[in-house]
């Protein structure tokens, strides 16, 4: 059994436990989570300015962090109506974007998130008119109109890199992801969340999870991709939960359908169509003399335990959220292993990816910018550390915009139908 220290208050791990009893603790919290909603006059206001467009598939964002999955949504939206190449270019082009955004198919209305300095980054790259609701998603009691929603719900629990408790509370707030969904019923949402959620609880975790968003009235179909597989310079497994709403499937025998991967191992290529991975040395070699600020200091037993410098003809490791955590830059020699468990580095040329190369692994433009929250009372490392947070929680703009792009398509060809259903459904 593993223990809370602070209150003394015991966690179960997932692997100790029957399905039974895996079901009994999953039905036991998603019931308390219910119990902390509050209803405020204050958070009705807020909710009744968010704007919707009539011309627009609007789209509510949860747990929107740094906006990456908002991002790779817009652009998404933006492929359905100009195109893929024509999209791209204005992508990357800080001032042609912020002026044809608002061609993309979808708008961004309302966001919710409690991490203050990525709300600071939202703002400073998104429209001035999305709605910005920085209060526990737990306490917060209605949601605005949508025909979209997407997030990706914290999940600490879930991660292959810590603990698995299948009663940790925070593993629990997707079921306000479902209140939100029950009340809006959008035609469809994309919940993301790490490769852990797969086999937490022999499986029974997912499956609970499953069932749950279903009963808001959707297909759900789980779907574990890897970012590298399309053009994102990172080995990055995640779970995509795409849900459709039944009534779309019943319309329109709409089923979502995964978008095969465009990248692929070079050694393959020969026998696949398609282009190589996107290597580092692709996405930031021409940030070695110039990287900008990283995260500098001692490295833990842990972090030495195992490789972390990639080469420069591969792909990055995760991304983590984390600048102590960051791995290594490609640069000088490779470490070397000395020990079971036991690395270490060879040569000087021995630092971590600095933050303007994590934020292009992570496939953000340039332009994209990232608050620290300009606190002088902590020290450098520590503001640049809430940067690293921001980038490593992101899901991959480019990974976002794969994903979400069939669903673009499909508002895109039959949007005026969708958007008289949307119109009548009744705000709960």
């Amino acid at each position: 059994m593993a223990q809370k220290v602070n209150n003394k208050k015991k966690f179960k791990s997932a692997i100790k436990l029957t399905k039974d009893e895996i079901k009994e603790i999953l039905l036991t919290k998603i019931n308390d989570e219910k119990n902390k909603i509050i209803e405020s006059e204050e958070d009705y206001q807020l909710i009744s300015n968010v704007k919707y467009l009539k011309d627009k598939a609007n789209v509510v964002s949860l747990f929107s962090g740094a906006g990456g999955l908002d991002l790779g949504t817009e652009l998404a939206g933006l492929i359905s109506t100009v195109g893929y190449d024509e999209a791209m270019e204005i992508f990357n082009n800080k001032e042609l974007f912020e002026r044809r955004r608002n061609e993309s198919i979808f708008h961004i209305g309302y966001t919710n998130d409690m991490f203050k300095e990525a709300n600071e980054t939202y703002k400073l790259n998104f429209p001035d008119d999305v709605i910005q609701h920085q209060k526990d998603i737990r306490q917060v009691a209605h949601f605005p109109k949508n025909m979209f929603m997407v997030g990706g719900f914290p999940c600490p629990g879930f991660s292959e890199a810590g603990p698995r408790l299948v009663d940790d509370e925070r593993n629990f707030l997707y079921i306000h992801f479902i209140r939100a969904l029950i009340q809006t019923q959008p035609r469809f949402f994309i919940a993301e969340n790490v490769k852990g959620m797969m086999t937490l609880g022999q499986g029974e975790v997912l499956k609970q999870i499953v069932e749950d968003f279903s009963s808001a009235g959707y297909t759900v179909t789980p779907h574990l991709v890897n970012a590298r597989d399309y053009g994102v310079p990172q080995n990055r497994q995640r779970v995509f939960l795409i849900g459709v709403h039944k009534e779309i499937e019943s319309i329109f025998n709409y089923r979502y359908v995964l978008p095969n991967p465009t990248h692929f191992d070079p050694n393959d290529l020969e026998l696949i169509e398609g282009k190589a991975w996107v290597t580092l040395r692709q996405a930031i070699g021409d940030l070695e003399n110039n990287p900008g600020p990283y995260f500098e200091g001692s490295y833990s037993t842990i972090y030495m335990s195992r490789n972390r410098k990639k080469s420069w003809e591969e792909q990055s490791f995760t991304i983590q959220a984390s600048g102590r955590q960051a791995p290594q830059h490609p640069g000088g020699a490779p470490m070397e292993k000395i020990d079971k468990n036991k690395w270490e580095f060879r040569g000087e040329n021995n630092r971590r990816l600095s933050v303007k190369e994590i934020q292009r692994i992570q496939t953000f433009p340039d332009w994209f910018e990232f608050s620290d929250g300009d606190n002088a009372r902590i020290s450098r490392n520590a503001r640049l550390d809430k940067i690293y947070k921001q980038i490593g929680n992101a899901v991959p703009v480019l990974l976002a915009q794969a994903i979400v792009q069939p669903i673009s398509d499909f508002i895109y060809t039959n949007f005026k139908v969708l958007q008289e259903m949307q119109d009548n459904v009744k705000i709960n």
